[in-house]
């Protein structure tokens, strides 16, 4: 999705240097009558253009799974709108987010800038809110002490490691530890197989990207699966 997005890019400022020199450099070949149907055709992709980035950076966002860290609720081949306005905006990653329409709850899931990559968007679900204290105990979730219900996530692997004994974290057994204010704590479904905050820490809410919303496409192979287009996330 990175480099559809940058094909975009890259596509709308070729457009708008040609808008330029037609306008500026050549006016005489967009009023000759002989262009007028191609003028009328640039025009109008450049139009479609600039009106479909301001709506991809302002409100939707197609996403693309890139792995199977949110199996079995996401697969790879999924393709996925994200609310990009629901959450509010942070201006580059930096500032305090403004215009939220609601704050992040616990499970909804969530993409976001990775942290320690600001190149490359994740996504998982949202497991713990700023004062929440989240422990696991032989793979089990605990939110504040309180065992989590959790139908959504699944356990690939049978074996139960201790602590510091896969990747440098703990993956089956971590913490207690506090969600630190203006952050959240995230994980994948997959539980066995997700790089999520268990290694790299919790998410600053500026690096939030928006919502998961919908699946409108799912492509294995290049074959489509209709049977999971169309479905809500969650």
């Amino acid at each position: 999705m990175e480099n559809l997005n940058q094909y975009l890019y890259i596509a709308a400022a070729l457009l708008t240097v040609v808008e330029i020199i037609l306008k500026w450099v050549f006016p005489q070949v967009r009023k000759d009558p002989a262009n007028a149907g191609i003028i009328e055709t640039l025009d109008s992709l450049w139009v479609a253009m600039v009106v479909a980035l301001s709506l991809k950076a302002v409100l939707v966002q197609p996403f693309t799974i890139p792995s199977g860290s949110m199996e079995d609720t996401l697969e790879i081949g999924d393709y996925i709108l994200v609310k990009k306005y629901e959450y509010g905006y942070s201006l580059l990653n930096a500032t305090d987010r403004f215009l939220e329409f609601k704050k992040p709850q616990r499970h909804d899931i969530v993409v976001f800038v990775f942290p320690l990559d600001h190149t490359k968007d994740y996504i998982k679900r949202l497991i713990g809110l700023p004062g929440d204290v989240i422990e696991e105990k032989n793979k089990v979730l605990y939110v504040n002490g309180v065992k989590q219900d959790e139908p959504y996530a699944i356990h690939s692997a049978p074996e139960i490691l201790p602590r510091g004994d896969y990747l440098g974290g703990n993956r089956d057994n971590f913490g207690p530890v506090t969600v630190e204010a203006g952050h959240y704590f995230m994980m994948g479904d997959n539980r066995d197989n997700s790089y999520d905050s268990r290694y790299w820490g919790q998410l600053d809410e500026k690096l939030i990207k928006g919502k998961a919303w919908v699946i409108y496409w799912h492509s294995n192979n290049f074959h489509p699966d209709f049977s999971r287009m169309f479905h809500l996330v969650q």
